[in-house]
């Protein structure tokens, strides 16, 4: 067992070659099928499934060396560390989507609609007027103008409330933690787990109304490519979050954690909680202004 003044040091590994074959592959399939390559298809599946053993394989060694007691309280150090510059980096990641919606539409679209002494009036067409969102397209031929832009009522306002009571649920499992309560503990996750669940439900039935009635696809213009790469993008945060939730609740069952031994549970704590701001900043921004 490690003592706190050792430092784990693992013993050789198999699992980074795996990972640098695997995210190869998965790379490879992808360039084949967006170049309508046939087997490119295939191969991505078989990338997609060497990942999954991947993410099962080496998750599944950190976790027996945590229960055999290899972690000291340094190793906790190194790992809060990294989760913290994890997120730190996918903080940037968003806030490169927020500038990009910020630089277009106030101050690319203004400058196209004539505004500053540098203006183009109807630069990108004749009678092109400025305004965000931005919908009108010139030729549906080789466009899709959507017929409306989303709302922020109706779907999106529930999938707020959802997100940010399971902002509330993961924090009330976390005081069932540190009370030793596991009743209190597994509940509190699967419930955050079931709001995870209904807000990605509820996002899909959100794309196939918004595709298939309003006509908002990724082709309709700088407002329809915007609006699915800054939800597409918090979408999937909220189902790799899901996923990792799922996890941490069958480990709780498992007793797993501790009041002094638990960062994973923190750790997809923090995650969680974080993909609640980046919601609440899209709701603000791509939904009500």
């Amino acid at each position: 067992m490690t003592t706190d003044d050792t430092y784990f040091i693992p013993e050789p590994s198999r699992w980074p070659i795996i990972a640098a074959s695997g995210v190869f592959v998965l790379l490879f399939g992808f360039i084949l099928y967006i170049n309508n390559i046939g087997i490119g298809s295939m191969i991505g599946a078989v990338g997609i499934l060497w990942i999954a053993y991947l993410f099962f394989g080496w998750f599944g060694a950190v976790i027996d060396e945590n229960l055999k007691g290899d972690y000291g309280s340094q190793v906790g150090t190194s790992f809060r560390q990294g989760m913290f510059w994890f997120i730190t980096s996918e903080v940037f990641f968003f806030l490169t989507f927020f500038g990009c919606l910020y630089y277009f539409r106030d101050i690319t679209i203004p400058y196209l609609g004539g505004e500053g002494h540098l203006a183009k009036s109807n630069l990108l067409w004749e009678g092109f007027v400025a305004t965000w969102p931005l919908i009108d397209l010139p030729d549906p031929t080789n466009y899709s103008p959507a017929k409306e832009a989303m709302g922020a009522g109706g779907i999106p306002l529930w999938n707020t409330i959802i997100l940010l009571s399971s902002g509330g649920t993961i924090t009330w499992a976390h005081w069932g933690l540190k009370k030793a309560n596991k009743n209190q503990l597994v509940l509190g996750l699967i419930m955050t787990v079931v709001l995870g669940l209904i807000f990605f439900s509820l996002q899909a039935y959100e794309y196939f109304h918004a595709y298939s009635e309003m006509n908002l696809k990724l082709t309709s213009g700088i407002y329809g490519s915007m609006f699915y790469m800054l939800t597409g993008f918090h979408g999937l945060h909220v189902t790799i979050g899901t996923i990792m939730l799922i996890v941490i609740t069958i480990r709780a069952m498992k007793d797993h954690f501790t009041e002094e031994n638990h960062f994973a549970f923190e750790a997809v704590a923090w995650y969680w909680h974080f993909v609640d701001v980046v919601w609440i900043g899209l709701y603000f921004f791509v939904y009500w202004l």
